[in-house]
C-alpha cells in the first residue's frame, strides 16, 4: 500500500489544477511584461488570479503580491518592516516556523532589533495577557505569530491578536500557510497587516504563493529588477503557477464545508482507533482538541521505547506510509522538533512523536492500515 498522511508538508494537486496549468503552459506562453497580444494574454490571467485571491480574502487586488511561496512572503514582510518602517521590536513565539524564526534571528544580527518571545502554556497556546504586556513598548513593534501551527495544529485567535496590536499601535504579521484554503479569513474583519501563503498547502503547485500587504504600508521590494507585481517583487511571473494557485484556492473554498466535514471525520476516527488500540497514547499540543486545533493535523506521542522509536518512521516508510516527525523543512536535522521541545517534558521527548496530516484524498481504510502496521511494531 501507499498511504500519504503528510499533507502539512505538501498536498496532492487536484486534477483540475493540473489540467488548468497544462492548458496555460501550452496556450499562453507569452511574457506578461510584453506589450504584444501574447504578453497581454498572460498579464490578463495574472490579474484575474489576483482578483480571485483578493475576493476570497475580502481585500483589494492591489494588496496581493505573488511570490515563490510562504518563505519568501515571510521574509518580504519581516525584513521590509525593519528596513523600511523603522520597526525596532518584534514579538513572536518560539514555536513559529523557521522561515520566521531564522529571519528574525538574522534581523537581530543585522539591525540590532529587540526580540521578545511570548509565553506559551503546556499545550503550546500563547498567553494573551503576556502578549499585551509585551506591546507596552516605546519602540515601534511588529507581532509575528502564525495562525495554524504546522506541527501541532494549534489555532491562534488572530482576531484577538489583531485587536491587541491595533489598540497598541503595533503591526501584525501572520504566517497563514497552514490555514488559507482550510479556513475562511475576512481581512476586513481581522486587523492584520502582512500575511504569507503557499499554494502547495491547499492542493496547488509548489513554488508559488503570495503576500498580503495592507495598502499604504510603505514597504519597498525585497527583490529588485523589473516592475512586475506593481514594483513589489521583480522577476518574470510564473503564469501557469499563479493560475494553478488561483484554481486551487477557488476549488478549496468552493468545497470547503464538505471537505472539512469529511477530513474532520477522518481525524475523529483516527483518534478513536489510536486511543482504543494504544491506551497510553497522548496527543501533543491541542491536536486532539477540535475547537483549538486544525482538522488537518494530528501530532501523536506513541508509547514506544526510545530505541524502537528511532526507527519508527523508517519502518512506516517501508510499509508505504508517509508521515513525519515535524516540519518537512527540518527533516535533515538531528535536533528534533523545536516546537515539541517547548511543550513536552523530558520523558515525553524521548518517546517518538509523529505528525499525521490529512486531506480529502485520505480514507478510513488507510487509517485502519496504519493502525495495523503500528500494532505490528509496538
Amino acid at each position: 500500500k501507499n498511504v500519504y498522511f503528510d499533507s502539512a508538508a505538501t498536498t496532492q494537486m487536484r486534477p483540475e489544477v493540473i489540467a488548468k496549468m497544462a492548458q496555460v503552459m501550452q496556450d499562453c506562453y507569452g511574457n506578461a511584461s510584453s506589450s504584444h497580444s501574447f504578453g497581454r494574454s498572460a498579464k490578463s490571467l495574472i490579474e484575474n488570479a489576483r482578483k480571485t485571491v483578493a475576493k476570497q480574502l475580502n481585500v483589494s487586488a492591489s494588496e496581493i503580491v505573488f511570490t515563490s511561496g510562504g518563505t519568501e512572503a515571510d521574509n518580504l514582510a519581516l525584513r521590509s518592516v525593519v528596513r523600511d518602517l523603522s520597526v525596532k521590536h518584534i514579538v513572536t513565539s518560539r514555536i513559529e516556523h523557521h522561515a520566521v524564526l531564522y529571519t528574525i534571528n538574522q534581523l537581530e544580527i543585522e539591525y540590532g532589533i529587540t526580540v521578545s518571545y511570548v509565553d506559551l502554556d503546556e499545550k503550546g497556546h500563547i498567553n494573551y495577557e503576556h502578549l499585551e504586556s509585551l506591546l507596552q513598548n516605546e519602540n515601534k513593534t511588529l507581532v509575528s505569530l502564525m495562525h495554524v501551527n504546522n506541527e501541532i495544529g494549534n489555532i491562534l485567535d488572530i482576531k484577538r491578536v489583531g485587536d491587541l496590536c491595533k489598540a497598541n499601535n503595533a503591526l501584525f504579521h501572520s504566517d497563514t500557510v497552514q490555514s488559507v484554503g482550510h479556513y475562511k479569513l475576512d481581512l476586513q474583519d481581522i486587523n492584520i497587516d502582512f500575511m504569507a501563503v503557499s499554494a502547495h498547502k491547499f492542493h496547488g503547485p509548489k513554488g508559488v504563493g503570495f503576500s498580503f500587504i495592507r495598502k499604504n504600508s510603505g514597504l519597498k521590494p525585497l527583490i529588485f529588477g523589473g516592475e512586475q507585481e506593481r514594483g513589489h517583487r521583480a522577476g518574470t511571473e510564473s503564469v501557469h503557477n499563479i493560475v494553478g494557485l488561483e484554481e486551487a484556492l477557488k476549488l478549496s473554498y468552493n468545497n470547503l464545508e464538505s471537505e472539512r466535514e469529511y477530513v474532520t471525520d477522518l481525524k475523529h476516527y483516527f483518534i478513536e482507533r489510536l486511543s482504543k488500540e494504544f491506551p497510553e497514547v497522548t496527543f501533543n499540543g491541542s491536536s486532539a482538541d477540535f475547537e483549538n486545533s486544525s482538522y488537518t493535523v494530528l501530532n501523536v506521542c506513541l508509547p514506544i521505547a526510545p530505541e524502537k522509536g528511532m526507527i519508527l518512521l523508517f519502518q512506516l516508510d517501508l510499509k508505504g506510509i508517509a508521515c513525519s516527525k515535524g516540519s518537512a523543512c527540518q527533516s535533515g536535522s538531528s535536533k528534533g522538533s523545536h516546537v515539541l521541545t517547548q511543550i513536552l517534558n523530558e520523558e515525553d521527548l524521548q518517546k517518538p512523536s509523529i505528525r499525521f496530516s490529512f486531506s480529502k484524498y485520505n480514507s478510513k481504510e488507510e487509517i485502519d492500515y496504519v493502525i495495523t502496521v503500528l500494532k505490528e511494531f509496538i
